[in-house]
């Protein structure tokens, strides 16, 4: 397993690629930051927030706690530069799940799924203050539980792309300019597995602007919510909740 640390980030848009593929998108891979197949106890460099951790059948094992009041959440130490993250989930009764990246102070983007919804976005990032999660894309799925699916997002700049399977999403703010930190995984219930994870150095694609007039500008894919997020997955505090708005 390899663990160093980095530096810089970005954000989102979702739609059905179907010829996403492996083909670069946003970001071209370079050197590897970090990579485990996850097939070890949960163990020094990640830290534990909330919730259970654990080993079970040779992967990944999140779950959380109820007398926690917040969900499941596990992170790497790191200070990210622009980077591509990769990773297999699988839903085993949880309603919600999310790869999250923080800024310095406070929560920066994500990628948040439930079982029915898959929401690619830019964080709240002041708490109680006046600013408010932006919406990059959110589109209707059927994630079947007991099913691997792939994660992938990619960060470059003040831009970011998620992915899951097929649905792929961009987005850019000023926020993603800053530092990028303590990369991981949420959980909302009862549990989410997890394999495959591979972080990466990353370049900017020359095609992306190609790449990009293929996708659905943001906010152009922003169906209902549909389904609860987890406590505490996105923000630590009620205020402010679901006040999310769609991108400019």
């Amino acid at each position: 397993m390899k663990h160093t640390t980095l530096t810089a980030l970005s954000v989102l848009l979702i739609a059905s690629a179907a010829n996403a593929g492996d083909k670069p998108m946003l970001a071209i891979p370079g050197a590897v930051i970090y990579e485990s197949k996850l097939d070890t106890a949960p163990a020094a460099p990640w830290k534990a927030a909330k919730g259970a951790w654990t080993l079970a059948d040779g992967v990944w094992l999140g779950a959380e706690k109820p007398e926690d009041k917040h969900g499941a959440v596990t992170r790497l130490p790191n200070k990210l530069g622009d980077f591509v993250i990769e990773y297999e989930f699988q839903f085993q009764g949880a309603r919600t799940t999310s790869l999250s990246i923080n800024a310095v102070k406070d929560h920066m983007a994500r990628i948040s799924i439930t079982p029915k919804v898959i929401t690619i976005q830019r964080d709240d990032n002041d708490h109680e203050g006046p600013d408010k999660a932006i919406i990059f894309a959110r589109v209707p799925a059927d994630l079947q539980p007991g099913t691997w699916h792939k994660v992938r997002m990619e960060m470059v700049g003040d831009t970011m792309l998620g992915q899951v399977d097929d649905f792929v999403a961009y987005g850019s703010s000023d926020l993603f300019k800053g530092d990028r930190m303590t990369p991981g995984f949420t959980v909302g219930g009862q549990s989410v597995a997890f394999r495959n994870l591979r972080i990466t150095e990353a370049t900017l694609n020359p095609e992306w602007e190609s790449v990009k007039a293929g996708l659905p500008k943001p906010g152009e894919k922003v169906a209902p919510a549909g389904a609860p997020a987890a406590k505490g997955a996105g923000k630590g505090k009620a205020k402010g909740k679901g006040k999310a708005k769609k991108a400019a």
